[in-house]
């Protein structure tokens, strides 16, 4: 068997052997790494006898060519400095700007494509017109038309402009491709029925692009539905209709048509904001103001353009039927005369009272759906997805005022826990310590990543007022939130949650919010229908508002009036609920509605004039201090307000910045259902408002946790937010309207109260924190007041000399405690003698 040598017939190139160098090696070929090659012949035109004249004409193109880019570079450099100078333009005016040379375009095409005669330049234009739309080139200056007036009327839009760029393009393809099926599909070249001119008087070369490739293999009466479709597909995209929702437009646009505008009042014009208010009530019937699964937050998904049934206000109901009228159902006369009640009545108006207008608030700015930072957070989360090997893929996102929301959805058999366990890597992809990780989102089958957003927008309460979910509630009690998320408008109903607790860290944006829920209430409410309590221990939060005429008293700054006001609140609902239990009603709704419609009579030789009891809102701006100075006697009023004052229309807003257990007492939690929680300093305060964690993790600035009564999970929101300037402007409109009208009785003392022993002195309140601890707990010592009332050992002692002076304890004996002579059943006649009442 021969064998193959290692220079021929092998697979392998010789191996040169060390020094040696091959044939190539040792003539280099010009241009080789080996050595430069000599310069061409040709640049050396007359040593090597080339042509002369050759050589002068590529001299002058040389000339040329730099002569050219020297221009080119000279007006290039003239357009970056316009361009320049055009970046440092207001962006008002360059908006203007733009709409202005689309207007003038539009003006040029109608003069040049709506003549008959045309020469030269304009032929040339009106052939490119008409050969690429067509028989529809009359359109072209109208849409130009309409594209200017929305640069230049509707600049805030501008954001929606791609997505509009889109839709219209479809819109018109498909219209043109209908257009040229129906003319024959005529082609640019070809037979007897083609050519250019018939493309022209069809639908043009756009047409003709739409529409031959179907054409060219279905036939007409599939093509044209199918163009229709595509027509039909950029229609939904300017409205930004998704296929789903197209009955609801739908039933916009029948409500749009065909609802009856509501008729004018004289001397106010018909407005949903501005209503007189119907003196007979009868559109409901008793008892109809509680409705199953009500809730007190109104979301834009909640609402249609049409007023939602069970969302509509008693004065804004139909009225029944004739028969129903006729036979109203009567309300069981009081049988026992009730106690003698003053009622919070107004003094007659010289004129109706109107409302502020809304253009007193300005707008916010105009939300963006997607910038360039959402791709980047899209694409980092997609990299840390694969980098740790799960099966999952982010699906979508949308994009909130303050926050974005990414929507991560896993593959089958994938757990949670994987996602929800990357919250430090995906924190450390997307450069922001605040991520909130939301698993599942409510309703949805995704995992919902929420990350701060690097260019905000701003929420404002105007925007929010105006929105078609705050106009179609006329309900005064309706205040503005803020946007979730998603986008949506949020606002809540007051009188449905029925109170409120407001907590977050300095700055965070709580003192906003109630300048929002007070501004709301001025802006939809007259003072008959809602009163105020406003209470300022820090004295400069609410001063803006003093003189308005919804207080029923001058705002309270000092923390003890604080606390004989809440107790005033006390009577207030005790005195409602004496008029409900005798007039046979369960709500004070109800109550007014009869009061109105003239059902109710008082009892024979009463005096009494029965008037609608307006709803009584009390606002705490700052719970810590008044839980400072009389701690028992602001939680006992609290806890009874919050426990029974709902059916009364009494609805309290307590807000803190301190939300620890000494201030948010459990009992106070327990009788306040709905929360609204700011930016924490810890995870504890967020537990102690929320029950739960998540409120250490915004952002502040507004952002907040917001969960209503009956919700299981918090939703995230954009508050609202309104200037200084705007509340001056409300409570300008408010006080120039009507004139504040106080009652005296609120912040005072009773004036039945016996003078308190002179021996007590200023310890009476500490006097009443001693005899009902030692008396419910029966056992009397002194370390025990020390460790319990924080006060010295001579504080413990002296009020011990003054419980034994009065029979509450016995007398000392050495160490041991001390023994307890009033029984716990005897406590409240205790703390009246003490407090120096009946």
């Amino acid at each position: 068997m021969a064998t193959r040598t290692s220079g021929q017939g092998s697979g392998k190139r010789p191996t040169p052997r060390a020094g040696s160098r091959t044939a190539s090696a040792k003539r280099p070929a010009a241009g080789s790494r080996g050595r430069p090659a000599p310069r061409s012949a040709a640049r050396r035109p007359v040593a090597t006898g080339q042509d002369p004249i050759s050589w002068v004409f590529l001299m002058i193109g040389k000339l040329v060519i730099g002569l050219w880019l020297l221009l080119a570079h000279g007006i290039g450099g003239a357009a970056r400095a316009l361009g320049q100078g055009a970046r440092d333009l207001d962006p008002a005016h360059r908006r203007d700007g733009a709409g202005l040379a689309v207007l003038a375009g539009a003006v040029v095409v109608a003069a040049i494509t709506w003549r008959e005669t045309k020469t030269g330049l304009a032929q040339i234009v009106d052939a490119v017109v008409r050969g690429s739309v067509g028989s529809l080139t009359w359109a072209v200056p109208v849409l130009l038309a309409l594209l200017a007036w929305r640069l230049l009327r509707h600049p805030e839009q501008n954001a929606e402009t791609g997505r509009m760029s889109i839709g219209w393009t479809a819109l018109l393809a498909g219209l043109l491709g209908v257009v040229h099926v129906a003319h024959g599909t005529p082609y640019p070249s070809g037979g007897p029925n083609d050519g250019m001119d018939k493309v022209s008087a069809a639908g043009g070369m756009i047409g003709f692009i739409v529409s031959a490739p179907p054409s060219s293999i279905l036939p007409s009466f599939i093509t044209i539905p199918l163009l229709l479709l595509l027509s039909g597909f950029g229609l939904l995209v300017i409205t930004a209709t998704p296929v789903h929702r197209i009955p609801e437009r739908l039933a916009e646009i029948q409500h749009m048509l065909f609802q009856r505008p509501e008729e004018e009042s004289p001397g106010r014009p018909a407005a949903p904001r501005k209503r007189q208010k119907k003196q007979a009530d009868g559109g409901r019937e008793v008892g109809d103001n509680v409705k199953p699964y009500d809730t007190p937050v109104l979301s834009e998904k909640d609402h249609s353009p049409e007023i939602v049934p069970g969302l509509v206000d008693d004065d804004e109901a139909e009225p029944p039927a004739p028969e129903a009228q006729k036979t109203p159902p009567q309300p069981p006369l009081p049988t026992p005369a009730p106690r003698k009640v003053e009622q919070l009545v107004l003094s007659a108006q010289e004129g109706p009272y109107t409302v502020p207008d809304l253009t007193l608030l300005r707008p916010g700015s105009q939300p963006k759906p997607q910038t360039k930072a959402n791709t980047v957070v899209v694409n980092a989360l997609t990299s840390v997805l694969e980098q740790f090997g799960i099966d999952a893929q982010v699906i979508g996102f949308t994009r909130g005022p303050t926050v974005t929301r990414y929507e991560i959805e896993l593959g089958p058999a994938v757990k949670v826990e994987k996602v929800t366990a990357l919250t430090k890597n995906i924190a450390y992809a997307v450069k922001s310590a605040d991520v909130r990780i939301l698993s599942p989102i409510p309703g949805k089958s995704a995992i919902g990543v929420e990350i701060p957003n690097t260019d905000k927008d701003l929420v404002s309460l105007g925007d929010v007022l105006r929105s078609q979910v705050a106009q179609a509630d006329h309900h005064p009690m309706i205040v503005g939130l803020g946007k979730d998320v998603e986008g949506r408008t949020i606002v809540a109903n007051l009188a449905k949650m029925p109170h409120i607790l407001i907590a977050g860290a300095t700055g965070a944006g709580k003192s906003t919010c109630i300048n929002g829920l007070i501004s709301s209430i001025l802006m939809r409410a007259t003072p008959d229908e809602v009163r105020m309590v406003l209470v300022d221990p820090k004295r400069v939060e609410l001063t803006t508002y003093e003189g308005i005429p919804h207080l029923i008293t001058p705002i309270i700054t000092n923390p003890k009036k604080a606390a004989e006001a809440l107790e005033w609140v006390v009577g207030e609902m005790d005195r409602r609920y004496d008029d409900l239990a005798a007039s046979g009603f369960r709500h004070v709704d109800d109550f007014n509605k009869a009061v109105r419609a003239g059902k109710l009579v008082p009892p024979p030789g009463s005096e009494r004039v029965y008037q609608p009891y307006p709803y009584l809102l009390v606002i705490v701006d700052e719970l810590a201090d008044l839980m400072m100075v009389a701690p028992r006697d602001v939680e006992d009023s609290i806890v009874r307000i919050t426990q029974l004052a709902r059916a009364a229309g009494i609805h309290l807003v307590i807000a803190t910045q301190r939300p620890s257990v000494d201030v948010v007492t459990g009992l106070i939690k327990a009788n306040v259902p709905s929360r609204l929680a700011f930016a924490t300093s810890s995870l504890a305060d967020s537990r102690v408002i929320l029950d739960q964690p998540g409120a250490e993790k915004l952002v502040g600035q507004g952002d907040s946790l917001f969960l209503p009564m009956g919700a299981s999970k918090p939703m995230r929101l954009q508050n609202a937010f309104i200037s200084e300037k705007e509340i001056a402007d409300v409570v300008a409109h408010c006080k120039a309207q009507m004139q504040a009208e106080y009652r005296d009785d609120v912040a005072a003392p009773a004036a039945a109260k016996r003078e308190i022993d002179e021996e007590i002195g200023d310890d009476l309140d500490l006097l009443v924190q001693a005899a009902e601890l030692i008396v419910s707990t029966q056992f009397g010592s002194t370390s025990m007041l020390q460790r319990k009332l924080r006060v010295g050992f001579a504080k413990a002692g002296r009020l011990m000399d003054l419980l034994e002076s009065r029979n509450v304890v016995g007398p000392s004996e050495g160490s041991k405690a001390r023994e307890v002579l009033v029984k716990p059943d005897e406590l409240p006649g205790l703390l009246a003698d003490l407090r120096g009442g009946e």
